[in-house]
């Protein structure tokens, strides 16, 4: 049913429980596994990047480089063939764009993100991810 599963985080903790449920649903449709981490530019700056915009950017793409490295080898150990990337840009906009690329059967993701504004059920990237595509969305 399910080949190929795009798990986008952020490092909330919501999104943990996306990771999970998607590795979960990779073992169980033997599916090849997407993770994507975007550097957020609405809270990090958008290019051209003057210095300290550049070096908080790097800052966080460290950091999610190593997360995507823990999920990449938890994912393996499952048996499960798995590809990460990091990238800068609007979060709806490179997961509705890397899930077209990657010919995604399902998007798995957090309700909510890093903001987790519990006044509403959606965080405002998973609201837009849905709105902005036909692959199927699982909000965890």
């Amino acid at each position: 049913m399910y080949d190929t599963i795009l798990i986008p985080t952020d490092g909330s903790e919501q999104a943990a429980r996306g990771i999970e449920q998607g590795l979960d649903l990779a073992t169980q449709y033997d599916a090849r596994v997407v993770c994507l981490y975007v550097v957020d530019e609405r809270r990090h700056g958008q290019p051209p990047a003057l210095g300290s915009v550049e070096a908080e950017h790097e800052k966080v793409e460290d950091e999610a480089t190593e997360m995507l490295a823990e999920v990449e080898a938890r994912a393996e150990e499952l048996g499960l063939e798995v590809d990460t990337e990091c990238c800068r840009g609007l979060p709806w906009v490179e997961i509705t764009s890397h899930a077209d690329r990657h010919d995604t059967d399902l998007i798995v993701m957090g309700r909510r993100g890093a903001t987790n504004d519990r006044g509403t059920p959606l965080g405002s990237v998973t609201e837009r991810v849905i709105r902005l595509t036909e692959i199927p969305v699982q909000a965890v």
